[in-house]
């Protein structure tokens, strides 16, 4: 059997490499990354492939008759079309649970940028400020100390239920907005409710949803209306969930408080991005999955995932 891997770059050399899926499968090519213009001819006549970002879709599928097995190195799946991967016989396995701690930890720290400033306290200290005396020019804003205020959490899968727990452990309380409670989740000392309460209640709303039909563009107008002045707003998960230009007006207005986000619609963020222009933003390149840890768990279940396929079984498939 022939493997190509279209996006490579997700494990750069110095973190972990390839070496446990060419152990499998000694005939695989890799690619650092893959337009979408050059999958199909790329893929050719192999049997499998590995991807993170690239569209796997019927214009694709149809010219690459072998195809059997997509593996995909992320948990999400939306850049796929997993209907026409049945279609085609194609089987795509994901990997659940690998950046859950990553992922949990990064909207902490992107909350924690907009609370208390550290990176901006710092510049001005090596400047020579202290305290109170810092110029407005290094936009240093009030402190904000968590303890006591109430953290939506929309979806509530491993991550958002991480990311309750950090919010518990700062002695807030905790919302959650989701499709399914299950009986486990008793214990965890959160309140369940519907979106309009969450969004009204929350001085904190993270999202933690996958962008589904049902998910996208969840957070438009007339959600960000019903938050709270002032709020913030973390956005971990897809760029989809959010309506970017209707952020931005919220931001421009004085409604929204802050906007902070991992995740955008549309990747790179273009430049003309309504978002470059809004005030009080904070946005890091889509990467609070790529920690070592992170990336040691999604190789191993990538691994794991091609090994149960070649063994004749199945493990993590979503279609």
């Amino acid at each position: 059997m022939k493997l190509v891997i279209l996006e490579s770059y997700v494990m750069e050399p110095g973190d972990l490499d390839w070496s446990a899926v060419r152990a499998l499968v000694p005939d695989t090519v890799e690619y650092v990354r893959t337009p979408y213009e050059q999958i199909a001819e790329r893929i050719g006549d192999a049997e499998l492939v590995i991807l993170n970002k690239c569209r796997m879709d019927e214009g694709v599928l149809a010219r690459c008759p072998n195809l059997r097995w997509v593996g995909i190195i992320a948990t999400g799946t939306d850049n796929l079309d997993l209907a026409a991967c049945r279609r085609h016989g194609v089987s795509v396995a994901n990997v659940p649970g690998y950046s859950t701690y990553s992922v949990a930890q990064m909207a902490f720290s992107l909350l924690l940028a907009v609370c208390q400033c550290p990176e901006r306290q710092d510049r001005a200290l090596r400047a020579g400020y202290w305290q109170l005396g810092v110029p407005a020019e290094y936009g240093i804003l009030p402190q904000v100390e968590l303890y006591g205020r109430t953290f939506g959490v929309c979806g509530y899968g491993s991550i958002g239920r991480q990311a309750a727990r950090i919010a518990r452990a700062f002695g807030m309380r905790v919302l959650v907005y989701t499709r399914t409670v299950r009986p486990e989740y008793a214990a965890d000392g959160v309140t369940f409710t519907d979106l309009d309460a969450l969004l009204a209640g929350s001085d904190v709303v993270s999202l933690h949803c996958p962008a589904t039909p049902a998910t996208r563009g969840m957070i438009g107008a007339e959600a960000l209306a019903k938050m709270k002045p002032g709020a913030v707003l973390l956005n971990t998960a897809r760029g989809a969930l959010v309506d970017e230009g209707a952020v931005a007006a919220a931001l421009a207005s004085g409604h929204l408080g802050w906007y902070a986000a991992d995740a955008f619609a549309a990747e790179p963020l273009p430049a003309d991005s309504p978002l470059r222009a809004a005030p009080r933003t904070l946005f890091t390149p889509h990467v609070a999955w790529a920690t070592g840890g992170a990336l040691r768990r999604l190789m191993e279940i990538t691994a794991r995932n091609l090994a149960a396929f070649l063994a004749g079984a199945g493990e993590n498939i979503v279609n």
